[in-house]
């Protein structure tokens, strides 16, 4: 194998630990763990699902008062796709991610499901891979419960 291959398929498997960092880092609510995967003035788009639009230190500040209300979710990333420049790569990565949400009459809860695509720009910095920028497209959307619908659609 070349270098230059060699060189390659590096990138990609760090590409592909970063995303998964991301995701353990969500799910498991370590978002201080988030520092190692952005950079610090990363731009994060999360309005196509509902969340908010800004740069790293408010989407990580966001981040957690938005999802203490779901007592569950699961973030499982796939049909990872990057293209590597240099020092510089875009990518499109998969997530299928159920939402548990207890019900408004506090009796049981719902499970949710979403659909959709992170966007990606990744930097290659001095500490590795970062992502620099991320932008979520909106695949689907099942069961969302009618409150939070209609809170949605307020925004």
């Amino acid at each position: 194998m070349s270098p230059a291959r060699a060189a390659l398929l590096a990138d990609r498997l760090d590409l592909a630990q970063l995303v998964t960092d991301y995701a353990y880092a969500i799910d498991e609510r370590a978002f201080e763990r988030l520092d190692a995967v952005f950079t610090p003035d990363a731009w994060i788009d999360y309005t196509a699902m509902g969340g908010i639009a800004g740069r790293y230190p408010q989407a990580r500040a966001w981040l957690p008062e938005a999802l203490k209300h779901f007592p569950g979710y699961m973030h499982l990333i796939g049909n990872l796709s990057f293209e590597i420049e240099g020092d510089a790569a875009i990518g499109k990565v998969a997530c299928f991610n159920p939402m548990v949400l207890p019900r408004a009459d506090g009796e049981g809860s719902d499970t949710m499901f979403l659909g959709l695509w992170y966007l990606d720009r990744y930097v290659r910095t001095a500490s590795g891979w970062r992502i620099s920028e991320r932008v979520e497209r909106k695949s689907y959307d099942y069961n969302i419960p009618p409150a939070l619908k209609a809170a949605l659609e307020k925004r």
